[in-house]
């Protein structure tokens, strides 16, 4: 099997998993940056160049977009699959996770559980909105142009109104959260194929600004529940991803489902539990490209025939008209 991974470089911890855990298995595998990947699109035929050369399509793309390159990783990712090449986690998927508010009103739509939440671009009516999400402490997530991530807990209506002031004039968006203030809570399953296949506990450094949750956090295992799996495998499957890191909040009652990854840090999970997580998402892959149709042959576009692109240019002339 011929594997491209598009991530930003091979030294990112779990992407040197993935590509050892495909050699070990025989694979041939390339990792791609994203943003070096161009796009050539003419009306005729599309194909992919990487610093100026083309590229010959592989049998499976597995991302691993990076948060700073979103826009334009999810068109290199797009461009694949509009070519047939079967991607673990289409361009729509991980757009879908990367949309936070979207998630959540996706997730609750269909039943899953999710803690309470408002989207706010105003701090009018501050008391009101945290009502909304059971009062103080609350989670204030940011949401920001390019998609970058903040995380904080505010525990007073003081300090949540200075914080938000600030935010909200810098023109981000932000969700407030209903938080949970009793350490262990947060749960995180990873899925591939839709198999949970482990959970953990995770313990972030929430009393600060951070990027993400995962600035600082430690892992810890924890056996799996029904409760868990499920949840997290039917989150997976509404996001429309392969691979996923479901977060949820481990309380009475149903688990609530608070973020889903399409691009899970597998490293730091496999250290927690003792376990190869990499290998699962490659037999994955596997079968990915042996169940795909022969029609998505994944080969450069044949070109149209004279009369075709005939047609198509009279049709432009006309349009221009």
């Amino acid at each position: 099997m011929r594997l491209t991974v598009l991530s930003r470089s091979l030294s990112v911890p779990s992407t040197a998993r993935l590509v050892a855990a495909a050699r070990a298995r025989g694979h041939a595998v390339r990792v791609l940056d994203p943003v070096q990947v161009e796009m050539h699109l003419d009306g005729e035929r599309g194909h992919l160049l990487y610093r100026r050369r083309r590229l010959v399509l592989p049998d499976v793309v597995l991302p691993r977009i990076a948060q700073s390159i979103t826009s334009y990783g999810l068109a290199v990712v797009n461009q694949y699959g509009m070519l047939g090449v079967p991607v673990m986690n289409t361009a729509a998927a991980i757009a879908h996770a990367r949309n936070k508010m979207r998630c959540l009103q996706l997730l609750s739509a269909h039943g899953i559980s999710v803690p309470a939440t408002v989207m706010a671009r105003s701090a009018g009516d501050l008391k009101a909105m945290v009502q909304l999400v059971g009062g103080v402490p609350v989670l204030v997530k940011l949401l920001g142009g390019g998609d970058e991530r903040g995380v904080m807990v505010c525990e007073t209506l003081n300090s949540l109104e200075a914080a938000l002031e600030a935010i909200l004039g810098l023109g981000h968006n932000l969700l407030v959260q209903e938080y949970v203030r009793k350490k262990g809570r947060d749960v995180r399953v990873l899925v591939v194929g839709g198999k949970a296949l482990a959970a953990v506990r995770r313990r972030p450094r929430m009393n600060r600004l951070a990027q993400t949750l995962n600035r600082g956090a430690r892992f810890e295992r924890i056996p799996m529940t029904e409760a868990h799996a499920r949840v997290a495998v039917e989150a997976a499957r509404l996001m429309g991803l392969e691979v996923a890191a479901v977060d949820m909040l481990d309380v009475r009652g149903p688990p609530k489902v608070f973020e889903v990854h399409s691009s899970p840090g597998l490293a730091e999970m496999e250290k927690a539990v003792g376990e190869d997580l990499a290998t699962p998402v490659i037999l994955r892959a596997e079968q990915l490209a042996r169940e795909r149709p022969p029609a998505l042959d994944p080969s450069p576009l044949p070109r149209l025939s004279r009369r075709t692109r005939q047609g198509s240019a009279s049709l432009k002339r006309a349009r221009a008209s």
